[in-house]
């Protein structure tokens, strides 16, 4: 990490959500030359500059803009090696009613990112999505899906650009701002019941640290695209929901079902069925290779193994799956720290 971020210059866009600030710290420990936090809330941008004094900490710039401006974009990415590009809308049920708005963030925005990285020769692009980009039931996911077929196809089509490219897809974020976790403690905390879809509902979850380690393997590794898969444990909604309950010292009835909500699916997936052809693995990751006429798959195989990747043998990517389902103590340790 240190050969990879010391004297560097860092945009991250979204940088003051949770994966955005997490990224942020780490990188703040291999003395980079500059960071820049790019976000559209101004509120939270004035109070960085408090958490982020520029007497201690010099090497922080705060930029506030939206990925949907080419322009602000381009002067934000002037300069800069390293992109982490967070931004995004990511709450199912907006990217629902608000469908377009959807498209105009992850899909235009993520363009314009791509575009100016290219101009301004960018060493390396990394694409944050998730795993509801995998047989998309939502306009959210839709969305990230399309973001990341326009990151794999940048090989093709950047030119004498030296860009290189790259995306990490993972599920659901303990603890991140919006999360399950974060919703149950006000809830619990305002003395109401906390609220359930449906108990049987499954969901791959990660910590903030299992990801930041993932956007940063991901960073080393990227070349032509790839799209890199934690392999993520998952969990049932309502084991989490009794486990959360316990650790509170709450009973079991402070359960309210609700049913699912618009554009949720049961379960998720990690990968696609026709990507298996495409896709590496080694004990931590999966590695989605893009299509690409003139790199065959022999050629993937051989880059990447000799990082440790073999070729691809899971026969389920659900959630469901009850090989990577946690029993209920294993949530409890897995959750414990953040309850």
């Amino acid at each position: 990490m240190k050969e990879l971020f010391e004297g560097k210059v860092v945009l991250v866009t979204g940088g003051l959500g949770s994966i955005g600030e997490a990224i942020v710290e780490r990188i703040l420990e291999h003395n980079p030359k500059q960071i820049r936090i790019f976000d559209n809330r101004e509120t939270e941008l004035f109070y960085a500059r408090s958490k982020y004094p520029l007497d201690t900490f010099p090497m922080m710039r705060f930029l506030y803009g939206d990925i949907r401006d080419k322009d602000r974009v381009m002067r934000a990415t002037e300069g800069v090696n390293i992109i982490f590009h967070a931004a995004a809308m990511k709450h199912v049920i907006l990217c629902e009613n608000d469908p377009f708005e959807a498209v105009k963030t992850n899909v235009f925005g993520t363009q314009t990112l791509i575009e100016c990285a290219v101009q301004n020769d960018v060493d390396k692009f990394i694409l944050i999505s998730t795993d509801k980009a995998v047989n998309p039931f939502n306009v959210m996911g839709a969305t990230k899906l399309l973001a990341e077929r326009l990151v794999s196809a940048t090989y093709c089509n950047k030119g004498t650009s030296k860009t290189k490219f790259g995306t990490v897809r993972f599920g659901n974020v303990l603890s991140s701002r919006g999360s399950v976790l974060e919703i149950w403690r006000k809830q619990l905390g305002d003395g109401e019941k906390i609220t359930i879809t449906d108990p049987e509902m499954t969901r791959f979850f990660m910590t903030i640290p299992e990801s930041v380690d993932l956007i940063f393997e991901a960073t080393s590794l990227a070349e032509w695209g790839e799209t890199f898969i934690f392999k993520m444990n998952s969990v049932k909604i309502g084991d989490l929901g009794n486990v959360f309950l316990e650790l509170n010292g709450a009973s079991s009835d402070q359960i309210r079902v609700i049913g699912s909500k618009k554009g949720e699916k049961m379960h998720e997936d990690l990968i696609f069925d026709a990507e298996s052809g495409l896709t590496l693995e080694n004990k931590e990751l999966f590695v989605r290779m893009p299509m690409m006429d003139d790199i065959d798959y022999d050629t993937n195989v051989r880059k990447f193994g000799s990082k440790g990747f073999t070729p691809f043998s899971m026969a389920d990517f659900s959630s469901n799956n009850k090989n990577i389902l946690l029993e209920k103590e294993q949530i409890k340790s897995m959750i414990s720290d953040f309850v």
